[in-house]
């Protein structure tokens, strides 16, 4: 079943990752108006690292709304973390490698905050939770990812979706999660809100 998706009331992405973007046009969806959030992303003080996506997707969502009246708005912030310890996106190939020796061997969790600020200005919000588990790397896998600078701009420094997926030996939850979007999350949130379809043939 394909569903297209009623744009009586504009749909407005806050946030220029074009995975998110690709991933909402998985499932039929296309934002009207992507309109990037000017919010810094940190961890605050003694921040859990669920405290922190959920604070940050909600001041997205709530700062873009107001440049968007009557529209629904979505955004989305995602961590990467073990323990209480957040790896952002790293700044350089030496904190990727970082990251990546941090990662070997372990488990981790992938946490994405979604919040939507609907038409009548109702804020809903989520928390979605996804566990990772590494192979343990080889100095070899650690040069050939870093050359590949794949790392740029991603949480923790890789991308599941690239050449990391090899690394990944066990996931626990949702995949698109990892990606930077609970799709099932956020489609239920959509309609569950007021955000119209109809079945498409």
């Amino acid at each position: 079943m394909v569903y297209e998706f009623n744009n009586l009331k504009k749909l407005v992405l806050a946030s220029a990752s074009p995975r998110r973007i690709e991933l909402l046009a998985q499932v039929g969806i296309a934002p009207d108006v992507v309109d990037p959030s000017a919010i810094i992303e940190n961890q605050e003080g003694n921040e859990r690292p669920s405290q922190m996506v959920a604070r940050l997707s909600e001041s997205k969502a709530v700062e873009v709304a107001k440049r968007h009246p009557s529209s629904f708005v979505l955004a989305a912030d995602t961590a990467v973390a073990v323990g209480r310890r957040v790896l952002g996106k790293p700044i350089n190939a030496e904190q990727a490698r970082e990251f990546l020796v941090i990662l070997s061997g372990r488990r981790h969790k992938v946490l994405t905050g979604v919040a939507l600020v609907t038409p009548v200005g109702k804020t809903v919000k989520r928390i979605v939770t996804t566990s990772v588990k590494f192979k343990r790397l080889s100095p070899r896998d650690f040069d050939n990812y870093l050359e590949l600078r794949e790392w740029r701009g991603k949480a923790g420094g890789y991308a599941i979706q690239g050449h990391a997926g090899a690394f990944a030996c066990s996931i626990s939850g949702s995949y698109t999660n990892i990606v930077g979007l609970p799709l099932c999350e956020t489609v239920n949130m959509l309609l569950g809100n007021g955000f119209c379809y109809q079945n498409g043939k």
